[in-house]
């Protein structure tokens, strides 16, 4: 990101993600080994947690067990794989998060960059973005709670054959998967930059990437819904060739489109941590909200134990707010 703080308002999508994809050259080594040890365990992990889940659920539908126990055990075990994955899903995205972003803002400030000062910065932005993450999950809660309301409504309308409240339900549901998932999606991609590259954190960071967010909504869902597309279509074909696809592939062919699949997604999810930290530059050069790179620059140092001023442009700002 070489360009003026005040020209990065003004860059399109092509143009952010050109100056995403082009930050990983400024420091290839620190990202060589930040996918290697974080990026890469999270992708293989959304995609392969699938081979283990699969086959116990194909027994329970296709063969089930006589024995009352031997369903319990089996679904113990699906109930453990999915909890252990979610809790690893959970943790790596977190990590891979903090990880990111801090080095692409060291490199902003031109700060020394290296992979042991992003593993040692880790714990203390590791809070910061697991706070964050409650009050987006608070946010989720609500949302699921609307939809499966919703949803139980649309099932009460096909019963009741009521046409305007089959359509009803069905534009509703539709908006709120498409629409507001997507949102808050953006949302929260936005306040996890915010919580380590500001002083605040939780609900103060929902509350001031809420503002930034304003004027750049659509650009953001635009952003957010072509990575949940890709990474839908990736999932996809790995759920027919790979996982289902024993029938009609090979071992060999399986291992090497699996593999194909696990690098895709890897490109896709170190790209989309780069995408949102430039969005978050690009949001607030168009809220003309300047950047002290000197500021920033002890803000990243706190969270290596540096000394830290007890006042910056970064604190004031957020005092003025």
């Amino acid at each position: 990101m070489d360009l003026a703080p005040e020209e990065l308002q003004f860059l399109s999508l092509p143009d952010i993600l050109r100056e995403s994809i082009a930050i990983p050259r400024r420091s290839p080594k620190t990202f060589y080994f930040i996918t290697l040890t974080l990026i890469f365990p999270l992708s293989f992990a959304i995609l392969a947690h699938s081979l283990f889940t699969h086959p116990i659920l194909a027994q329970l539908e296709d063969h089930p067990s006589a024995d009352p126990a031997q369903t319990r055990h089996q679904w113990s075990l699906l109930l453990i794989y999915q909890f252990c994955y979610l809790i690893f899903l959970f943790a790596f995205s977190l990590l891979s998060t903090a990880a990111v972003v801090f080095t692409v803002a060291s490199l902003y400030t031109s700060k020394p960059v290296s992979f042991t000062s992003t593993i040692a910065a880790i714990p203390r932005v590791f809070k910061r973005l697991f706070i964050t993450f409650l009050w987006v999950s608070l946010l989720m809660l609500v949302y699921n709670a609307i939809l499966i309301i919703l949803l139980v409504i649309f099932v009460i309308a096909v019963d009741s054959q009521n046409a305007f409240l089959v359509i009803f339900s069905f534009v509703v549901i539709m908006v709120l998967f498409l629409g507001v998932h997507v949102y808050i999606t953006a949302w929260w991609h936005l306040a996890s930059v915010v919580s380590v590259l500001e002083p605040i954190y939780g609900f103060t960071a929902m509350k001031k990437s809420y503002e930034l967010l304003k004027g750049r909504v659509k650009m953001a869902c635009i952003l957010v819904f072509c990575y949940l597309a890709i990474c839908a279509v990736i999932n996809g074909i790995f759920g027919q060739v790979v996982v289902h696809g024993g029938e009609y592939f090979g071992v060999f062919q399986r291992i090497v489109v699996g593999g194909f699949l696990v690098g895709v997604l890897v490109i896709v999810n170190l790209v989309g941590l780069l995408v949102q930290i430039v969005f978050y530059y690009v949001c607030k050069s168009y809220h003309h909200q300047g950047i002290d790179k000197l500021a920033l620059q002890d803000h990243l140092g706190g969270y290596l134990g540096e000394y830290v001023p007890l006042k910056s442009s970064i604190q004031m700002e957020n005092l003025d707010v």
